[in-house]
């Protein structure tokens, strides 16, 4: 489940919790929001938990430019007749 699920499992709990004034029998439709908004809570953590070790390290020692080329950059050019 993506960012775009866990954002629809929580909209979705959270009109189930706040914004339905009807009531169903055997079953508390505010608890079932509750329950569907803690789902979509815990999947976004998760989600955002296995991005951030996806991500590459951030760079060390010197900055380089767009356009700065690295020692030992060996540039190719072929000519064709």
């Amino acid at each position: 489940m993506g960012i775009g699920g866990c954002i629809l499992l929580i909209a979705v709990g959270a009109v189930l919790t706040f914004a339905v004034n009807w009531h169903m029998p055997g079953m508390n439709v505010h608890v079932a929001g509750l329950i569907v908004m803690l789902a979509g809570v815990i999947g976004l953590l998760a989600f955002i938990s296995i991005y951030k070790r996806r991500l590459p390290p951030p760079p060390t020692g010197e900055h380089h430019h767009v356009g700065d080329r690295p020692e030992g950059f060996v540039e190719e050019r072929r000519y064709y007749d």
